[in-house]
């Protein structure tokens, strides 16, 4: 059996290192060492059978090798190949049936019933009851974020080991007598990490609600401030609406009398008896024309690159109220720079003032396009009248 028992410690080994995910950082070669090493100890003690102890310490060897295979279940898996391996190497019936119990012992649900059930699951969980106990911890944390994926906050491990740890018991009146104290000191110590992080997390809080509640004072804004800045803004939007309604009645008006010339008038000049009509329509048309397109300029909009650096935003050059400054930067980037902004009140009110120049300007670009609009409307529309009137008064037709 000695003989086996070395194949055995040679064939895990072979199998770990060259089937286990470099991601089991902890349920490792190393941790199955261990549980055999502890397994060794606590036969040596225990009133058990040169048999039984060889059974047990064959379990230990394989009792962690289905992490090959699968986490979940991986205790069937473990019994799998400890089955295979035994009956390659001629074990007996009676020994595959004793070995895979004992493995299958280890699942953390399995209350154990005998007492080689109850002794490697001692040795499985003697990690508890080390010096060392810190750093096991801290592996089996980082397997469990490297496998399942996720990071686990050092406050929420502390509970899963203290839960863990309280609601542990050691099976055999001998790991017990030997490892329950030590186990004691380091559930100590978890809850005293627990407590200090709790304090010290408590306090953050406080201070955080203190810093806020200052900030929020300090940079609570002037109601009349506020007023005067939503009072300008919207009465800079009704002047911008009421320039773009001038600018479609125009537009409107404009379109109509050409439409009206192009149906009548034009027509008419096909006859060399209304040549004298060519000029007068000629200004007419072009003083249509000209409206128009002034009409046009005047609703144009101007839409700038859309872009902006961190180092604007840190200048606070950039004004982020306007859509034309941040309309081609990304949805994460944009949310930055908001957020930057909204924490410093001077640049916040900078952009403010910004906005409502800019909209300033806006607005004395379309007032004097539509005022020219008009002034061209209104001389076109003079001067076409008086040029009809010449006309048919030199050529002699009546209007």
């Amino acid at each position: 059996m000695e003989t086996l028992i070395k194949k055995a410690e040679d064939f895990v080994t072979k199998f770990l290192n060259d089937n286990l995910d470099s991601k089991f950082v902890y349920h490792n070669l190393a941790h199955t060492q261990r549980v055999v090493n502890k397994a060794k100890d606590l036969a040596k003690e225990s009133n058990l059978s040169e048999t039984e102890q060889h059974q047990l310490i064959l379990a230990a060897w394989f009792h962690d090798t289905g992490f090959t295979k699968t986490i979940k279940g991986h205790e069937k898996e473990s019994a799998k190949i400890a089955k295979a391996f035994l009956k390659e190497n001629n074990g007996s019936e009676e020994d595959i049936k004793a070995i895979s119990k004992i493995i299958l012992a280890t699942e953390m649900a399995y209350e154990p019933k005998t007492n080689l059930e109850g002794i490697i699951r001692d040795a499985d969980c003697a990690h508890i009851s080390s010096k060392n106990y810190d750093n096991y911890a801290s592996l089996l944390r980082k397997e469990w974020e490297l496998t399942l994926g996720k990071k686990i906050p050092k406050s929420e491990w502390i509970e899963e080991n203290i839960n863990f740890l309280t609601n542990h018991t050691f099976y055999s009146s001998l790991a017990a007598s030997k490892w329950e104290g030590r186990k004691g000191k380091n559930l100590a110590n978890l809850i005293q990490s627990q407590n200090k992080i709790k304090a010290s997390t408590e306090k953050l809080k406080q201070k955080k609600a203190e810093l806020k509640f200052k900030k929020e004072k300090l940079d609570l804004p002037d109601r009349g401030i506020e007023t005067m800045f939503r009072v300008a803004l919207r009465n800079h939007i009704t002047l911008s609406d009421i320039a773009d309604t001038k600018a479609n009645i125009l537009l409107s008006v404009n379109a109509i009398i050409i439409s009206v010339a192009l149906s009548n008038l034009l027509p008419k000049l096909d006859n060399p008896s209304n040549t004298y009509l060519i000029y007068p329509t000629l200004i007419f048309m072009t003083s249509t024309v000209a409206s128009i397109v002034l009409s046009v300029m005047a609703t144009r909009p101007n839409v700038t690159k859309g872009k902006f650096t961190k180092e604007d935003v840190a200048n606070k050059k950039v004004n982020l109220l306007f859509f034309g400054n941040f309309h081609q930067m990304k949805l994460d980037e944009f949310e930055w720079a908001m957020t930057e902004m909204m924490k410093d009140k001077d640049y916040l009110y900078g952009s403010l003032t910004k906005d409502l120049y800019f909209l300033g300007l806006v607005l004395n670009r379309k007032y004097n396009l539509l005022r020219t609009t008009y002034t061209v409307f209104i001389i076109g529309l003079v001067i076409s009248v008086i040029a009809f009137a010449i006309s048919f008064a030199v050529s002699g037709n009546p209007a």
